[in-house]
């Protein structure tokens, strides 16, 4: 049995790949750049078939090996803790059974154990992580990639207890066994020599660290990705910023928007953002405090508690530097709520202390008006976000009796802004407890919940609501459902809503929007109908307000649906009334209006833009041949969303422009089966021809293949290539394309290649695996 993780990954690929479970294979090979690379939407995306088809196939391992990659991600790429735990706990247990002991990739699911509770509260779980950690150390080889990963997680763990000196030498010890076993230490080895060398004060030596490091792994033949300049460069800004050499460290500091994207960078680079804030070479100012608060509130949710409180601290100083002492003061709060989930609060404590201290120590502004006047004074002048909160919080403390619930609601509003979500919560549940009949409130509140994810707070805000009207308690569960995409649950609450009030056009609306979701288009287009029916005039009611209820996107919406229902009468009767013109009077809508781009997502998560023909007012006909990555191919039938994706075009620029549309679904496949050709560039003309001569034949032919796309010469030198995709109409067989190709391409100079059709037709492959071998395509 190899012990080589990765010469099993291959083993596994080319097994699932002979046996035809290709997008399992393909998942096999990915899943794991997706996961270290922060590809998170791919991974997303990829994981839950993939999971579903290894425990089809019965395949222990590769579910090992999905889970773990997956944990990874989540892990140190979203910094989830106790979100993680069930699973973290769950895979452990599973890598240990009889039939994935011996996976190669088992011992990892101790890694994940681990830094699932150093995200929780690493300080808190030393003592557990470093006894689980030997015992698995033990039983590896230093050979092993998983030594390497061990090593590092046993010297953050050093750390995370303030012995940063042993976590040095350990890392020292683990680097000469792993070298004298033939191997090299991973450049995420370096990163962790260098995090203890910065602990201990020698930013020099951390910054050489990263030197050396990346010297040894670009020798060896790596390529640095983008995940790993990105962790360099923070790695080095910090220690710049530490040494004082700020210039360097503004070079080196990935933009905001990158720690936007990349939770596990936000740590050192706000830590390097506050040195170069204190020497006045980054704006200390409320976006950032925003940002960072959004961070903070992130961490909170994820359930990482240790590093929400370490990051928070970072933002609370900051807050006090710019004298924002509402915000100061709402982080140490939030600080001193996460004490209670911490095993280990040593030193934690005494820095909350100080930071509500320093902001309690900040002066209170003097009020522009009365307390009772404050509020409309903020509409008028609109100051910043933090001024505002300092200005209520003011009042707040200057009024007699229960606080104002219009003053409440403001200050609410200005810390949502500055990304204070669950401070926001806290605040609207206290003030409703006084207010209970404050609609305003209630309905702030739904919303902070909801955009919060905050599942308890719904439920229980819900409930409440539900004592009091039905209704309300159903529209605010219908709305979290469709926050969280679980379209079935939106209609049953929107159902429980028209019971209570059945004139409800936005609970009609949002009812048909979760139809359209799950795919149920004769449902959709009724609650469309019916929608449009009531907000129709009744009695003497003004025509004109009731005209106002019926919104031209419902019209769109009505058209789509019914498109996908395949109810062309009511397609044509709705066109009607946004003055669309059809050629026919009946008979489905078959025309050609435009081109445009479809938006469709690829089975990895990514997404494509395809053009197409737009042969009605919700259809398209793809023209690109297409291969497995996409459920479509050339010349099908689809239904696009009515939402123009793109831009309009500046002015003068309307030739080129082509609206964009999110694919919905698609209506009348064409039946097109794709096959590869490869091989060298014939030329324009010959080119032309051959498309020609397969569109008139009923063909397709589309290349993707740009000018950069070269292939060997055998005559010596290289040749400009092609590599384009056939699309064979369902009329035709393979055996056909084949001898349709060969007759066409027989007059060029140089051969194409196609090897899975000539292999489909039954024809030579001897002569297709020469050309290829030959042009070495």
């Amino acid at each position: 049995m190899t012990t080589d993780i990765w010469a099993w990954v291959q083993d596994t690929h080319r097994q699932l790949a002979e046996s035809g479970q290709h997008r399992l294979a393909t998942a096999v090979v990915e899943i794991a750049g997706h996961a270290v690379e922060g590809r998170n939407e791919q991974l997303d995306a990829m994981y839950p078939e993939a999971l579903a088809s290894a425990r089809a196939l019965g395949l222990p391992w590769v579910e090992v090996f999905l889970r773990h990659w997956r944990l990874q991600n989540l892990l140190n790429k979203r910094h989830q803790g106790e979100a993680a735990m069930a699973e973290a706990v769950s895979l452990l247990e599973f890598a240990h059974r009889e039939e994935t002991a011996s996976c190669p990739q088992s011992v990892c699911a101790v890694q994940d154990f681990t830094i699932c509770h150093a995200n929780i509260d690493g300080p808190g779980y030393v003592a557990e992580r470093l006894a689980v950690l030997e015992e698995t150390l033990e039983r590896v080889e230093p050979a092993r990639a998983c030594f390497d990963c061990l090593s590092r997680e046993y010297a953050d763990t050093l750390e995370d207890d303030g012995r940063a000196e042993e976590a040095l030498t350990h890392l020292d010890r683990a680097q000469a066994r792993i070298q004298a076993a033939g191997e090299h230490v991973s450049l995420a080895f370096g990163h962790s020599r260098a995090s203890a060398l910065g602990r201990l004060g020698r930013y020099q030596d951390a910054l050489a660290a990263y030197d050396a490091a990346e010297l040894a792994y670009v020798s060896a033949r790596n390529q640095l990705d983008d995940d790993d300049r990105r962790k360099l460069a923070v790695g080095r800004a910090l220690n710049l910023a530490r040494l004082g050499r700020h210039e360097q460290a503004l070079e080196l500091l990935p933009d905001a928007e990158q720690a936007e994207q990349y939770a596990d960078v936000r740590h050192r680079w706000t830590q390097a953002v506050e040195l170069l804030a204190a020497a006045d070479r980054y704006p200390n100012d409320s976006a950032l405090g925003a940002r960072l608060a959004r961070w903070v509130g992130y961490l909170d949710a994820a359930g990482s508690h240790r590093p929400c409180v370490d990051l928070l601290l970072i933002a609370g100083r900051l807050a006090v530097a710019r004298g924002a002492r509402e915000v100061a003061l709402t982080l140490a709060a939030t600080g001193e709520r996460k004490l209670g989930s911490l095993r280990r609060t040593d030193g934690v404590t005494e820095d909350l202390a100080a930071l509500r201290a320093a902001a309690l120590a900040l002066p209170r502004p003097e009020l522009p008006v009365a307390p009772d006047e404050l509020a409309g004074w903020l509409a008028e002048h609109t100051p910043d976000p933090e001024t505002g909160a300092d200005l209520i919080a003011a009042a707040l403390a200057a009024g007699d009796g229960e606080p104002d619930s219009v003053l409440v609601a403001n200050l609410a509003g200005a810390l949502g802004a500055l990304g204070h979500a669950r401070a926001v919560a806290d605040l609207l549940w206290a003030q409703i407890e006084i207010d209970p009949g404050h609609e305003y409130l209630v309905g702030m509140l739904g919303s902070v919940l909801i955009d919060a994810s905050d599942e308890e707070g719904v439920r229980k805000l819900a409930a409440r609501l539900a004592a009091g009207s039905p209704a309300d308690g159903s529209w605010l569960l219908a709305r979290w459902a469709a926050s969280e995409g679980r379209w079935a649950e939106v209609g049953e609450h929107c159902a429980a809503v028209l019971v209570h009030e059945p004139d409800a056009v936005n609970t009609r609306r949002l009812a048909a929007t979760a139809a359209t979701h799950r795919g149920d288009w004769a449902e959709a287009q009724r609650l469309y109908e019916d929608l449009l029916a009531h907000a129709l005039p009744a009695g003497d009611e003004d025509p004109e307000q009731a005209h106002r209820r019926v919104q031209e996107p419902d019209l769109w919406h009505l058209i789509t649906v019914a498109t996908a229902n395949r109810d062309w009468a009511a397609v044509r009767s709705t066109g009607a009334r946004l003055g669309i013109e059809f050629d026919a009077d009946g008979g489905p809508v078959e025309e050609e209006w435009q081109l445009v781009t479809l938006r469709a997502t690829r089975t990895n998560g990514t997404t494509a833009e395809l053009p197409a023909l737009r042969t009605g007012p919700a259809t398209a006909r793809v023209l690109p041949v297409l291969g497995d990555e996409l459920p479509l191919n050339h010349r099908d039938t689809v239904v696009f969303g009515p939402a123009v994706l793109n831009d309009p075009p500046a002015e003068g620029e309307e030739q080129e422009w082509r609206p964009v549309f999110e694919l919905l679904t698609l209506l009348d496949p064409a039946g097109y089966t794709t096959y590869w050709i490869d091989g060298a560039w014939p030329g324009d003309d010959a080119w032309v021809a051959l498309r020609g001569a397969l569109h008139d034949a009923g063909y397709g032919l589309w290349a993707y293949s740009g000018d950069q796309y070269e292939i060997t010469d055998p005559s010596g030198g290289t040749l400009p290539g092609v590599y384009a995709a056939v699309g064979v109409p369902p009329t035709a067989s393979a055996a056909d394309a084949d001898a349709l190709l060969t007759r066409l391409t027989a007059p060029w100079r140089h051969p194409l290649a196609w090897l899975d059709l000539a292999e489909a037709a039954g024809a030579d492959l001897a002569r297709h695996r020469g050309i290829a071998e030959r042009y070495e395509l």
